[in-house]
């Protein structure tokens, strides 16, 4: 008999197929046992007829507990009524393994920090499922997007000798009879073997120790960055539009039942697929939030709480660009036009979510990059690498990242980021 996903149960209409899950939940009337299944693919009801089966189907029925793992075998019937459009009349269920205790996530309210305690149960629930698919698809999207613009992928280093944005919130750990940091950025190594292959990305895991608590930070999160030779900051711009546009069309064609299990007004990402996303200077976006009444001054970065006012004002994602040289990292280069303010940008998402993306031009001219080291109290030395970029063969030179959890957190429209990946890691969590 064949195998098959609830995800494809479509395919098999009139058919009998062979279903291996696990019991969401079940009922009975008696003569009828009503099976909520699931496999991680999606959700179908198998409806199990005391008259049509065997004595020993019906009693491993009678024996299920939620989370029991089960494997069915009937017959796939349309069925309009049904979330899937699809159920099973069943012919046979087997038990695989009874749960040894009571599930303890029950149908009750249950708090934040309850559920992150048993995050290893939590993920079975269909919201959890869903965000999940919904992660996999925007990393599939972005993966997809840098291979159809000619990126090579070029995994960096997580072990680092040095930080890229300063050591305040560097995690430090014991390399052997030295001392290493856990990866902020793979951007500095990015700029290498951008010189070596002309347009390369790395995707993987990122470490910040910010003792922050806020719904946007997690002190470990996936991060894919990317770096190109002879692109300006205006073309890497344009290149994150195009990508965040490519995986919102992407989650909107493949996942949107997933969107509606996550509730998710689904017209405001609608609006992204068309592009054309604002580009606002940073001189305005200063204006624009003091006329909404923010006491934000020029010269600030702009905060959490600037981003949400910024953001609520259209309907897109925005770029805020050529922010001060001081508040912005030591490699960034500066506006030949004016020297006070950097060619970088920040996408802000909408609805209130705020920075998922920062991006820059590179300085490419070895003595300013030398005196940019120098005013943010970096060793030199541990820069010579680095330095080496621009020695041999320098040009203009531009890349960004983009934080994945973010972007989940945005297109999913989520209260939080620790629902974006399976096992957060905050201030206050390193469990389970």
């Amino acid at each position: 008999m064949q195998h098959t996903l609830v995800r494809d149960i479509a395919k098999y209409d009139g058919q009998e197929v062979l279903l291996k899950g696990w019991c969401h939940n079940f009922r009975s009337s008696g003569s009828i046992f009503f099976l909520q299944f699931r496999d991680g693919s999606g959700r179908l009801q198998a409806v199990i007829s005391k008259k049509e089966v065997s004595e020993e189907t019906w009693n491993a029925c009678q024996s299920l507990s939620i989370e029991a793992s089960v494997e069915v075998e009937g017959l796939v019937k349309a069925e309009p009524r049904a979330p899937s459009g699809y159920e099973i009349q069943a012919k046979a269920v087997r038990v695989v393994a009874l749960p040894t205790e009571e599930f303890p996530i029950g149908k009750k309210e249950h708090g934040v920090e309850f559920l992150m305690d048993i995050r290893h149960l939590w993920l079975r629930s269909s919201r959890q499922e869903a965000i999940l698919r919904v992660r996999d698809e925007i990393e599939f999207a972005m993966r997809e997007f840098m291979h159809e613009r000619g990126f090579t992928l070029t995994d960096s280093p997580i072990f680092t000798p040095n930080a890229v944005e300063g050591t305040t919130d560097l995690f430090e750990v014991k390399y052997f009879d030295d001392k290493a940091y856990l990866s902020q950025s793979g951007q500095l190594y990015l700029e290498a073997t951008s010189a070596a292959l002309g347009k390369t990305y790395c995707f993987g895991p990122t470490f910040r120790s910010e003792k922050s608590k806020t719904r946007r930070h997690l002190t470990e999160f996936w991060m894919l960055e990317a770096e190109a030779a002879y692109m300006d900051y205006a073309e890497n711009m344009q290149l994150q539009e195009d990508m965040v546009v490519h995986i919102v069309k992407k989650v909107l064609a493949n996942r949107r039942e997933d969107l509606k299990t996550l509730e998710r007004d689904t017209a405001p990402l609608e609006a992204v697929v068309a592009g054309g996303f604002p580009r606002v200077h940073y001189d305005e976006a200063i204006a624009q939030l003091q006329k909404l009444g923010s006491d934000v001054k020029w010269g600030d970065d702009l905060g959490a709480d600037d981003e949400t006012i910024l953001t609520q004002q259209y309907d897109k994602p925005i770029f805020i660009h050529h922010y001060p040289v001081e508040v912005k990292a030591f490699y960034m280069k500066p506006d030949p036009e004016n020297p006070k303010q950097v060619l970088n940008n920040d996408m802000l998402a909408p609805e209130g979510y705020g920075e998922i993306i920062g991006g820059s031009q590179r300085i490419d001219d070895l003595k300013l990059l030398e005196e940019r080291i120098a005013q943010h109290g970096l060793p030199k030395e541990a820069f010579e690498w680095y330095l080496d970029i621009r020695r041999y063969g320098s040009v203009p030179h531009s890349g960004f990242g983009i934080g994945l959890e973010r972007t989940v957190a945005w297109i999913c429209k989520l209260p939080h980021v620790r629902e974006t990946i399976p096992f957060a890691r905050l201030l206050n969590r390193l469990n389970p």
